[in-house]
């Protein structure tokens, strides 16, 4: 052996381009496994799509065109050529129920969204088109135009426009609007206030302010000078919006010198502003979620069934099956390379499907108390519990249980909010974080408006039901919900 040489023994796991492929696709949501496949149907002439299929019409067959058979919806096998073995790809095991019946209209929200294949059609034979919504920036460029800027202060308003963000703030300041202006175009920084406030007048109004006071205050501004404790509510929002958002109103009556009830009077005028004017132009699109499993009880217990139409019906053309028998040469090599990756494909689709029946099995099975009862009996349920009962690794769990939807009689549910950690009970078992959520948050709402109950309050009353929870936990679990503290939750009496 030569000096300075070794040997080395050492293992290493490699993916395969066909192993990747599949974990990619069980980790794609529906919307996304439906282009992903696509874009690898336009490149691939061995697969088809059924409704592709099925578009083709009869005369192809006189060239020697086979149309494909493509099965009903429970079950889609896959048939190539007679010199190649049979595939399939993913199955259903029963079809969705009838949800027409008043049982699963949830709580958390009703059916939400359907198919690309089932949408609804107008009188004349085409899918509804909603118009796109309009804008922030085109709702205020609209009144700009309409305006009499000069051509200066039309460009700074533009400027200006342009530099807010989806509340309708202007958080860099005149600094940022002052950098984006063309160099020939120089303005100082009082005219582009000068500006900025004539924009503030635009609708929604208190657009392009600089913080919160600012847009109360402009809003304010716009009330008619008769209007009750109009004068009153400028003051709170100038001198006292700190205290107000603790709704501290004995506080900014000391302070402001003015009786209890005048200060409770406009702090109510205030809390009737808007203090996101920019939100309610938001065009950002709603996104509508087509649930990938169904859940419903059936003889006194709960069945799991894939929805159909979120199985991707994608199978082999035939046409092209036939003409690798008869191929040759280079031709031969890349169709049958193509026939491969297709089968590959498919083959990977049914395990998607498998996996995710599967890992929904076990997620009803150890959550039937939460479709039964509700929030509150949610049990402690983790990743790594499922990934033992199916026999995958937690990764697997975790790719599966993203971006997937369960409908359940309760609501439509992200597979992920079944899984939360526990805490320990007296009594030596656990609760779910999610059902101490549900707890908290029934708390709450009991609560007397005058007195709400404080972190530790809330505690002590959750030790009283048997669960042991730190008052930091608490505050933790009250925060994820979005729940002010005790002292902002106050009400004025």
């Amino acid at each position: 052996m030569k000096p300075g040489l070794q040997f080395r023994l050492h293992q290493q796991l490699t993916l395969t381009p066909q192993l990747q492929q599949a974990i990619r696709l069980l980790q794609l949501s529906q919307l996304e496994l439906e282009a992903e496949l696509r874009q690898i149907a336009e490149s691939n002439p061995l697969l088809e799509f059924a409704e592709d299929a099925e578009s083709e019409t009869e005369p192809a067959a006189e060239d020697g065109y086979e149309t494909p058979e493509f099965p009903s919806r429970e079950d889609i096998p896959v048939k190539a050529s007679k010199e190649d073995e049979e595939s399939t790809v993913t199955p259903s095991e029963e079809l969705a129920p009838e949800w027409d019946d008043d049982r699963f209209h949830g709580e958390a929200g009703d059916y939400a969204g359907a198919s690309s294949r089932s949408g609804s059609l107008d009188e004349d034979g085409f899918e509804p088109q909603n118009a796109a919504p309009e804008s922030l920036q085109q709702h205020l460029e609209w009144q700009l135009n309409l305006s009499q800027f000069s051509p200066r202060d039309h460009a700074i308003a533009t400027a200006i426009i342009h530099a807010l963000d989806e509340d309708g703030y202007l958080r860099d300041g005149v600094e940022a609007v002052e950098a984006a202006l063309p160099a020939e175009l120089y303005a100082t920084a009082e005219e582009i206030e000068a500006v900025r406030q004539r924009v503030q007048r635009f609708d929604p109004t208190g657009i392009a302010s600089l913080d919160l006071r600012d847009c109360l205050f402009c809003q304010l501004s716009q009330f008619s000078l008769d209007t009750p404790h109009r004068e009153l509510a400028i003051r709170v929002v100038n001198e006292e919006l700190e205290l107000l958002a603790r709704n501290d109103t004995a506080k900014i009556a000391r302070r402001l010198k003015a009786p209890e009830t005048h200060v409770a009077a406009a702090a109510g005028l205030i809390r009737s502003l808007d203090p996101r004017p920019g939100a309610a132009l938001d065009a950002t699109p709603v996104e509508y979620v087509a649930p990938d499993v169904y859940a419903r009880r059936e003889n006194g217990r709960w069945q799991v069934s894939l929805n159909p139409d979120s199985q991707p019906r994608l199978g082999l053309n035939q046409h092209y099956c036939n003409l690798i028998a008869r191929a040759r040469g280079d031709d031969a090599t890349w169709m049958k390379g193509q026939l491969q990756e297709a089968r590959w494909l498919l083959k990977s689709l049914q395990s998607r499907a498998e996996t995710l029946q599967k890992v929904a099995d076990v997620i009803v099975r150890r959550q039937s108390a939460f479709l039964d009862y509700g929030p509150e009996a949610m049990h402690p349920l983790v990743l790594r519990e499922v990934a033992e009962e199916v026999g995958m690794h937690e990764s697997t769990i975790s790719r599966v249980t993203t971006r997937k939807y369960m409908h359940t009689p309760r609501g439509t549910f992200e597979l992920k909010h079944f899984f939360s950690s526990g805490v320990a009970t007296e009594d030596g078992g656990t609760a779910s974080a999610t059902a101490i959520q549900a707890m908290l948050r029934k708390l709450i709402m009991a609560e007397d408006a005058r007195r709400p109950l404080s972190d530790q309050a809330l505690a002590e009353e959750l030790h009283r039901r048997g669960i042991q929870v730190a008052r930091r936990t608490v505050a933790k679990y009250r925060e994820a919900m979005r729940i002010p503290s005790s002292s902002e939750r106050v009400r004025a009496s």
